[in-house]
This record gives C-alpha cells, sequence and structure tokens, in this order.
C-alpha cells in the first residue's frame, strides 16, 4: 500500500516517540520503502523534522486546546495532534487540509470518539496563529527561562546549560540566536577526503573547513556511492575536528594514531586519509558491537590497513604508546539538536553525571596511552560546560605538570579557509568552541592535550 508524506511522517513520529527509535535513521529508510515523489519526500521530511523541533510549544498548545494534559491523550492521538499542529502553524499547508487529513488518519488509528476528539483540538489550535499562540504561553510562563521555552522549544534545563556555556565566552547576548538556529533545518555539508577525492566541479566549498562543500542541489547519494566511500556526508564542526588533531603538528612517518570511541566513523574516515598521507598507522575502536560495522564500511574508501576493535575505550587505549589519540567522547549531544530534534526530548538533567565520570575515565585512558610529547583532541558534541571545561579542568588539575592544553583555537582557526570567530573563553582555557548560530556547524567542543 502506498503512503503519503503525512503517513510517512506520523510513522516515523510513532516510532521515535513509541520505541525511542532515530529520526535521522529511521526516516531516509521509510523514505525509500515509501517511493514518494522528491517533493513529497520533501514534505515528509518537513513534517517529521518540524514536528519533533517545535514539540514543546505544540504541546503546551494543544494542552490548552484540549484542556487537558498531553500526557493524558492516548500516546497516537497526541502524535497525530502533534503533526496536525505543526502543519496549522509553521508550514503553507492549508488549514482545512491539515485539520481534515489529521482528523481521518486518526479515525482510521484510533476510531471515530478519537477523530472528534481531535477535529475539535485542532479546530481551537486554527483558531489563532503561531505568534499568537506564543504571545499566548509566553504569557503564562513564570520565568524568562519558561518564556523562552515556550518561544524556543527548548527544555528549561538545556536553555540553562546553553546560557552558562555562552557566559562562559561573555556571549550570553547570543542565547535567542543559538535557540533559534536549534530550530531550523541544516544544509548537508559534504567532505573530499583529503588526498583522496576533490571537491566537485560546481560545489561550493564551506567557509572553515578545507575539505568541505555544498551541493548545489539535488540527492548525495549517488555521489557517494560513485566514490567508494571517500565523499561523504560529515557536518563541518566534525571535520574540523578530525584536522584538529591531525595537523595540530606536522606528521612524522611512523606516528601511532588511535581514534578510541570511534562510531558512526566520519571522524575515523578523515584521520584515515591523513594518516595515509602522512605515513602514520591508525587503530580504531567502538564500544557498541552494533556500530562496528559502521567505522569499518567509514574507511573501505581509504587503502590503509586499520584495525577495528570492539573494547571499553577505557581498557582498550592502555595497549600501546600512541603520538595522537581522538577521544570522540560520548555526550549528551545538546550540540547536535538541529539534526536529531528528538535529544531535546530525551535527555535529562540527571544524564549529566554519569557521562561526564566516563569521560573522566576515557581521557584518563587516552592521555596515559599517548606517549610524552603526543595529543589527545578531547572533543564533545555538546557546549555543556560540565561535559568540556569541567572535564578537561578535573584532569588538568590531577594532573599538574604533566599535561598542557594547547591553543585550539589557534589551531582550528589556522585550518580555517577564513577568519573565524572563535570566542576566547573566560577562563583562559584554550578550547575551541563551535556554534550553529555563529559557524553554521553542530555546537562542537575541541581541546588539545599534550602529554609533557
Amino acid at each position: 500500500m502506498t503512503r503519503s508524506a503525512r503517513e510517512v511522517a506520523f510513522d516515523v513520529l510513532r516510532a521515535v516517540d513509541e520505541s525511542e527509535a532515530y529520526a535521522n535513521l529511521l526516516l531516509p529508510r521509510e523514505l525509500a520503502v515509501a517511493g514518494l515523489s522528491p517533493q513529497d519526500a520533501a514534505l515528509a521530511t518537513e513534517l517529521t523534522y518540524g514536528t519533533l523541533r517545535r514539540q514543546g510549544t505544540y504541546d503546551a498548545v494543544i494542552a490548552q486546546a484540549a484542556s487537558r494534559a498531553v500526557d493524558a491523550i492516548d500516546p497516537p492521538v497526541r502524535d497525530a495532534l502533534r503533526l496536525g499542529t505543526h502543519q496549522l502553524l509553521a508550514t503553507r499547508v492549508p488549514a482545512h487540509a491539515a485539520v481534515n487529513e489529521t482528523v481521518r488518519h486518526v479515525r482510521q488509528t484510533a476510531g471515530a470518539p478519537a477523530s472528534g476528539f481531535a477535529n475539535a483540538v485542532l479546530r481551537r489550535v486554527s483558531e489563532r496563529t503561531a505568534d499568537e499562540w506564543i504571545a499566548l504561553l509566553e504569557g503564562a510562563a513564570r520565568s524568562d527561562d519558561e518564556r523562552l521555552a515556550a518561544r524556543w522549544s527548548h527544555p528549561v534545563w538545556v536553555i540553562r546549560a546553553f546560557r552558562r556555556a555562552l557566559a562562559a565566552e561573555n556571549r550570553a547576548d547570543e542565547l535567542d540566536e543559538l535557540l533559534a538556529a536549534d530550530n531550523a533545518a541544516p544544509s548537508v555539508t559534504m567532505t573530499a577526503l583529503p588526498g583522496l577525492a576533490e571537491v566537485p566541479p560546481g560545489a561550493e566549498a564551506t567557509g572553515y573547513s578545507p575539505i568541505g562543500f555544498r551541493l548545489g542541489g539535488g540527492e548525495p547519494g549517488p555521489m557517494i556511492a560513485a566514490s567508494g566511500g571517500r565523499i561523504r556526508v560529515q557536518d563541518e564542526g566534525s571535520q574540523l575536528a578530525a584536522l584538529a588533531l591531525t595537523r595540530v603538528v606536522p606528521v612524522r612517518t611512523g606516528e601511532r594514531w588511535l581514534d578510541l570511541c570511534a562510531a558512526p566513523g566520519g571522524k575515523t574516515a578523515v584521520l584515515a586519509a591523513e594518516a595515509l598521507a602522512g605515513g602514520a598507522t591508525l587503530e580504531a575502536n567502538e564500544l557498541s558491537a552494533a556500530r562496528v560495522g559502521l567505522v569499518r564500511d567509514s574507511v573501505r574508501g581509504v587503502p590503509l590497513e586499520i584495525p577495528v576493535s570492539h573494547e571499553d575505550g577505557r581498557t582498550r587505549a592502555g595497549r600501546g604508546r600512541y603520538d595522537r589519540i581522538l577521544l570522540d567522547a560520548p555526550c549528551t549531544g545538546l550540540g547536535a539538536l538541529r539534526r536529531r530534534p528528538e535529544a531535546r526530548w530525551r535527555k535529562r538533567p540527571a544524564d549529566v553525571p554519569a557521562l561526564t565520570e566516563l569521560q573522566h575515565g576515557l581521557l584518563d585512558a587516552a592521555l596515559d596511552a599517548v606517549a610524552p610529547g603526543g595529543v589527545v583532541a578531547y572533543v564533545t558534541c555538546s557546549p555543556h560546560l560540565a561535559e568540556t571545561r569541567g572535564v578537561v579542568a578535573e584532569v588538568l588539575h590531577r594532573r599538574d605538570g604533566t599535561v598542557e592544553e594547547l591553543d585550539a583555537r589557534a589551531v582550528v582557526g589556522g585550518i580555517s579557509m577564513r577568519p573565524m570567530d572563535l570566542a576566547a573563553a573566560a577562563d583562559g582555557g584554550g578550547r575551541a568552541q563551535l556554534w550553529p548560530h555563529r559557524h553554521g556547524t553542530d555546537a562542537m567542543s575541541i581541546t588539545l592535550l599534550r602529554r609533557s
């Protein structure tokens, strides 16, 4: 049976809600199975990601229109209402079509009584514009943070974490810009592995990464397949994080490198190409057995033997002495909310202590495994200060005088194709923090540590 764009979006929303699926992994598969036209696939993508990004705001609107908490609404009906509300408040879909299609879908999946309820709620939603609803929600907010949560659809604890991270750069006034950028669809950024692929003619080079580009249009899949894995989709911030390690100092022939937490393998592929060019060797490790295959697949286009192990990085690192180690640490992922919008609703403040404990352990293991004079790149796709500045400060304190923090901002700035606005940290550290609103990248944190 063929499915419409709305039905594909609804099915993905249900899987995200019910099974904790990842939209960025599931949606492409669902689009392929549905066989939608390019226009309908684009609509399904916008409906899925737009609904997930604005879910917090839509839940507050639905609660007002339904006169009940959204948690009290049957989950399939709730997801349909979220999708319908997004069409009403944030798309050009005619209001009657948004209401009628949503009601029809609810009738098919949940029965006539539920469809009557959905019809009443969505007609109340349609009585106000998006700006009018946001003004109503802001008026009911009990604090500035709740007001921002209503307008920008972020949990309050995330808003506070972002404010603290920006304040650490004396840039707290950029908070609204950051929250707005999180709700914008990111452009697709590609990488051409250095020494193995060239930026295609007609493609637009990225502003910062020397190996990045953007397509003028069309799907990247055919180009990726034709390149044999030497051209791939990768955020520009991820490219810069890998290059910061490979280009911090010139590569000496025979160096040993390790990617300690390698999946899904985008940075591993860049490391592999750079290792090949410089005469270094590379090993990779990944804790998750399900993701080891992703790492192996990521480096298939690089003619270099790259052993991939499946172990806990806290014990794997100690096997030998390495000259460079990339630690792309497990983290909250708050820096990638544009690409993984459901993450903002899944993560909790209680997740942070366990993650920082793991990050401490991994960074200690990496520093123990790097040879004297060797460099560890500690990278997180999160700007949360507990995961970035806090982890590094604690490790530096405990290793008094034996580890030196390098100026990652100068390294990244030296790699960049044009000047970058990399704000100095108030604590005087050398960490480079990238931002969606400032650089158009994920909020990648890059710290470079050298063992004395």
